[in-house]
C-alpha cells in the first residue's frame, strides 16, 4: 500500500499523459509557451498503463484520473483508458481536460471506460477568455462539455480558477450556466504553480471571497454532515438543490493532513504532492528492466519522502521548479 510517514494512505493516482497543451493560459504557463519535455523521456502507453497496473493491482489504488498539459492531446489516449478499463479490480477512471476536442471524442472516450471529465472554464466572456487563454477556443469548450454530458461521462464537472480584477465578478454567472445545464461548479483558488512564479496571496481570489459573491444570489447548504476527508472540494447544494457547487481551497482551507492522491509525471516520475520539490524516477529502472515487484518498492518508498503539508503558509516556501503544466493536475 501507499502509506507515507504520516499514515496518509494514497488511493488516488494523478496520471499526466503530456505537458503539451494548446492554451496558454495566464496562469499557467507564459505567452511564447514553454520548452515541451524530449519526446524519448516520455512514458509510452505501454508504460504508463503498467505503472497503473502496479498501482491498482499491489498497491492498493482505486481511482485513477488523467491529466496533462491537456491529455487530449495525447494521440493514445483513447487506448490507454480502454487499458485501464480492463483492469482487475477496475479503478474509477477520470480525466481532466480543457475541453478543446472534447467533442469528437466524448463517445469513444466513453466507450473506452472513461467514467467521468472535469473540464476547465475560467470565464464566459469571449474577450475574457481570449486574454486568459491566449486562444479564441470558447465554443470548443461549450461544445466538450456539451458532448461530455451527451456521452454520459457524468457528472460532468466545470472548473475555474477566478482571479481578481479579471474574472473574479463572474462566479453567480458561471454557477448558474452550469445549473441550467446540470453540471458540477468547482471553484479553484489560484495556486503558486506557473511557470512565470508571478503568483501573489494578495491577488489571489479566496474561497470565503467566492462563497460571499455566490451568497448574495444562491442559498448554499453543506451536503450532508460535510465530512470532507480527503475530498480537495467543500461541496454544497444550491437552493436546496439537486444542483451542487464546490470550491477547492488549497491555500486557505488545505487539506493536506487527509491528502489520497500521489502522482505521475508524463516522464514517469513520483511526485507525492503537487508543492514537492522532489521527485522519484521509476522510468529508468523500469526501461532497465525492473520488475513490477521491484517498480512497487520503490513507490512505496518515494511516498515515506511525502510532507505534512504543502507548505505555502511557511516563511521559506519555494514553487516547484515544474509548473502545473509539466506536473499533471
Amino acid at each position: 500500500m501507499l502509506v507515507d510517514s504520516y499514515g496518509r494512505l494514497a488511493t488516488d493516482l494523478r496520471v499526466s499523459l503530456t505537458d503539451r497543451c494548446n492554451l496558454r493560459c495566464t496562469y499557467c504557463m507564459p505567452a511564447e509557451g514553454l520548452d515541451w519535455l524530449p519526446s524519448p523521456t516520455l512514458l509510452t502507453d505501454a508504460e504508463i498503463v503498467r505503472l497503473v497496473r502496479v498501482a491498482v493491482q499491489r498497491l492498493g489504488v482505486t481511482e485513477v484520473r488523467f491529466t496533462g498539459g491537456e491529455p487530449l492531446v495525447r494521440k493514445g489516449l483513447v487506448g490507454i483508458v480502454e487499458q485501464v478499463a480492463a483492469l482487475r479490480p477496475r479503478p474509477q477512471i477520470s480525466l481532466t481536460s480543457n475541453g478543446i476536442g472534447l467533442a469528437r471524442i466524448a463517445v469513444a472516450l466513453r466507450e473506452a471506460g472513461l467514467d467521468r471529465i472535469n473540464v476547465s472554464l475560467d470565464t464566459l466572456d469571449r474577450d475574457r477568455f481570449i486574454e486568459l487563454a491566449r486562444r479564441d477556443r470558447l465554443d470548443d469548450v461549450i461544445d466538450g462539455l456539451a458532448a461530455a454530458a451527451a456521452a454520459g461521462l457524468t457528472p460532468v464537472k466545470v472548473n475555474a480558477v477566478l482571479m481578481r480584477g479579471i474574472n473574479s465578478d463572474e462566479a453567480p454567472a458561471l454557477l448558474r450556466w452550469c445549473l441550467e445545464r446540470g453540471y458540477q461548479m468547482r471553484f479553484i483558488e489560484q495556486m503558486p504553480l506557473d511557470a512565470q512564479h508571478g503568483w501573489r496571496r494578495d491577488t489571489m481570489v479566496t474561497a470565503a471571497e467566492i462563497f460571499a459573491a455566490l451568497e448574495q444570489e444562491f442559498d448554499l447548504e453543506p451536503e450532508g454532515q460535510q465530512v470532507r476527508g480527503s475530498a480537495p472540494a467543500e461541496t454544497f447544494l444550491v437552493n436546496g438543490g439537486p444542483g451542487r457547487v464546490g470550491v477547492i481551497a488549497s491555500v486557505s482551507r488545505p487539506f493536506c493532513g487527509s491528502c489520497d492522491r500521489v502522482r505521475i509525471t508524463a516522464d514517469g516520475q513520483v511526485r507525492t504532492c503537487l508543492f514537492a520539490r522532489e521527485e522519484s524516477d521509476l522510468r529508468e529502472p523500469m526501461r532497465a528492466g525492473a520488475s513490477d515487484e521491484e517498480l512497487a518498492g520503490r513507490w512505496e518508498a518515494a511516498m515515506l519522502t511525502k510532507k505534512p503539508g504543502h507548505g505555502i503558509d511557511d516563511p521559506g516556501f519555494l514553487q516547484p521548479a515544474r509548473p502545473m503544466s509539466a506536473i499533471g493536475g
